[in-house]
């Protein structure tokens, strides 16, 4: 069975990646989504293209959720089946976490595609603030994507290169937008599992809330604005399903800039799911109406 595992920082573009080039794809595939919250969207939005969606929710599989992994994996692989499987974990998980699991299973045929966010590697590379975060998915990563070029210039582009090549210079790297690539996607093995020389975990907040049907779309998008300009805390994600008065749709704020298209397809209930630090729960609930359904910290 082929494995992909396709990391990225919340918001490069890991979704988009597997909509994109798994999908459509002749060899049977199951997705299985690790999304940060315990009310999981990026599951959802796959599912509804018709793809075998398997979700393991609630954090970092480097940690705690190493054992489900495994589990839910092995379950896979007895009731599914598949041909080809591929993991997205969340946005702030450690892949070597992930092959240290895989290796446990004895899986030997897997590729991992990193996904970078043009429009903020360098500030938060350069800042730091991310540990070793950055080093463990680029060293681990056989097949790089430099995404958002479109949201950068051309010297910064470069200069992400560049320190790309500095970390990996094994790593097959495309600059794209998107995430549409110019060449079909490439099989580029895993050699070993490595880990940079310090650790780093995350100590982001997460709540979910539920959201009601044939809410105004004006609310929501006054709300997202809200939220990306710190009124509710310093909120570096938000995803959201929604049935708004003018139909479904779905929003997305990733570091100060929201994107919102219409969903096209079915889902139970509208919910929303924020990461961040120092999250005004009692304020978003009284902004909603509704209480949290769930929060760790």
């Amino acid at each position: 069975m082929k494995t992909t595992v396709v990391c990225g920082l919340l918001g490069s573009g890991k979704t988009t990646f597997i909509k994109r080039h798994f999908l459509s794809n002749e060899l049977k595939t199951v997705v299985l989504v690790n999304d940060f919250g315990s009310v999981g969207i990026d599951g959802e939005i796959i599912s509804n293209t018709g793809t075998e969606t398997v979700e393991l929710p609630s954090g970092c599989v480097c940690c705690t959720l190493k054992f489900d992994l495994i589990t839910t994996i092995e379950k896979i692989l007895k009731e599914l089946k598949p041909e080809r499987l591929v993991i997205e974990p969340s946005g702030v998980a450690s892949v070597s976490g992930i092959l240290e699991a895989l290796e446990i299973l004895k899986f030997n045929d897997i590729t991992v595609v990193g996904i970078i966010d043009a429009s903020e590697f360098l500030e938060f590379y350069g800042s730091g603030m991310y540990g070793s975060f950055f080093e463990d998915q680029i060293i681990n990563s056989g097949i790089l994507l430099i995404n958002k070029i479109d949201f950068s210039n051309s010297a910064d582009v470069a200069k992400i290169a560049a320190t790309v090549a500095c970390i990996n210079p094994a790593a097959i790297v495309y600059k794209t937008v998107n995430t549409l690539m110019d060449s079909a996607l490439p099989e580029a093995k895993l050699k070993a599992v490595r880990k940079p020389e310090s650790s780093f975990h995350f100590g982001f907040d997460t709540t979910a809330l539920s959201l009601k049907h044939g809410m105004p779309f004006d609310e929501i998008e006054n709300l997202f604005c809200g939220l990306a300009n710190g009124t509710y805390g310093n909120i570096v994600r938000a995803k959201a399903l929604i049935h708004t008065n003018r139909g479904a749709y779905r929003f997305d704020l990733s570091y100060g800039k929201t994107d919102i298209v219409p969903f096209e397809g079915g889902f139970t209930r509208g919910r929303l799911v924020l990461i961040g630090e120092k999250i005004n729960r009692i304020s978003l609930t009284k902004a909603l109406g509704m209480p949290a359904l769930h929060q760790t910290g």
